[in-house]
């Protein structure tokens, strides 16, 4: 993984609180940034362990890390738990990864969405503006589907207006602007990223991906909404990490970065390709037919957005970001993670995190 050393001294912190670390993308930032940039610091994950959060997809970096990885059950909801957690470790930055995420559930339950997305990264916003100067970077991370749906044509851009579809979307747009006002009122130093479609390990079961691959593996339907046509910019979360990092140490405050794969697919052909790879891994089901004869049409979702695309010239062109994975190694690394991690996958599944998560805690 490439980085400029020099240039990532601009922005320097040694007690980088990560929320939402316990998901999927959280997760692998924390790996990312122990691992691969040279940060001698400490960090903090702070993490409320909800359905998609499990802290043990980071039990290596606990060992491997010690003192200098920080384990903090709390919520961002809760002003007073994040307010502790900054006096206790001295936060100097925040990533802020932490947020109800999933389209779908944001339909049937739009209230926690907007108490998570917006509530809480007001509350970290207010507690880092506490910290006075102290406080050097809040990083906020953010999606494409703030900016709506394209046509056939064009990308969505650092320019392009908001016109969220979902009540997920608009909490992310709506916290969006908070940042950028904390930023624009009372000179906080605010960064902030929006992303295409992340995928790789460690993404919990639910999203379409790892969805796909475990179905195909165990011969279950593969539903697709509609017709399949749906178009997505599909980007692995190593390349987006390396991105995050890069903006968090380099960019000036009150700048905006939009970071995508460069690799649009339909969704029909995002499930074909899985098909093809757990087939070449696995082979044909028992009975013979191809894994791509379990695709399922079913309803498509409400207010489904179109395409997305993102134009990210400018993180190219301003700091030499670029990705290292393509749809076909990434896909392909991708459905061998998932092949070769099979505790994992049964521990999500099941839930046995979830007991462990509440036998360890309990009582804390």
């Amino acid at each position: 993984m490439w980085y400029n050393q020099e240039a990532m001294k601009k922005i320097s912190f040694g007690n980088l609180m990560v929320t939402g670390g316990a998901g999927f993308i959280g997760s692998n930032f924390i790996r990312h940034v122990f691992e691969k940039t040279g940060y001698a610091g400490r960090i903090v994950n702070f993490d409320a362990l909800t359905y998609a959060g499990n802290p043990r997809s980071l039990d290596d970096v606990a060992a491997k890390f010690g003192e200098r990885y920080v384990f903090v059950r709390g919520d961002i909801r809760d002003p007073e738990a994040i307010r502790r957690a900054f006096d206790e470790y001295s936060i100097d930055a925040v990533c802020h990864f932490a947020a109800e995420s999933h389209v779908d559930r944001s339909i049937v339950s739009p209230g926690a969405f907007i108490e998570t997305n917006v509530n809480g990264t007001f509350n970290l916003l207010q507690a880092a503006r506490e910290r006075g100067d102290a406080f050097v970077r809040f990083h906020h991370v953010s999606t494409d589907e703030v900016f709506g749906s394209l046509g056939a044509e064009g990308f969505f851009s650092e320019t392009t207006p908001y016109q969220p579809h979902s009540p997920y979307s608009a909490s992310k747009a709506s916290s969006d602007h908070i940042a950028r006002a904390y930023h624009d009122t009372y000179g906080l130093n605010v960064t902030i990223t929006n992303c295409s479609n992340n995928y790789g390990p460690y993404q919990f079961p639910e999203k379409l991906i790892p969805l796909m691959i475990l179905n195909a593996v165990e011969g279950k339907p593969l539903p697709v909404y509609g017709e399949g046509l749906n178009i997505r910019d599909w980007l692995h979360v190593e390349d987006h990490c390396a991105a995050i990092w890069t903006v968090m140490t380099q960019a000036e405050s009150g700048t905006t970065y939009c970071v995508g794969g460069r690799s649009e697919l339909r969704n029909i052909d995002v499930v074909k390709r899985i098909c093809a790879l757990v087939e070449r891994f696995r082979g044909p089901l028992p009975n013979g037919a191809p894994r791509e004869s379990l695709i399922t049409h079913v309803a498509d979702r409400l207010g489904h957005d179109k395409r997305y695309a993102i134009d990210c010239s400018k993180i190219e062109r301003d700091f030499g970001w670029r990705q290292t994975h393509t749809a076909d190694s990434g896909f392909e690394e991708t459905v061998r993670w998932y092949l070769d991690n099979p505790a994992w996958v049964e521990s999500v599944r099941s839930g046995e995190y979830l007991r462990w998560i509440e036998t360890y805690y309990a009582g804390r």
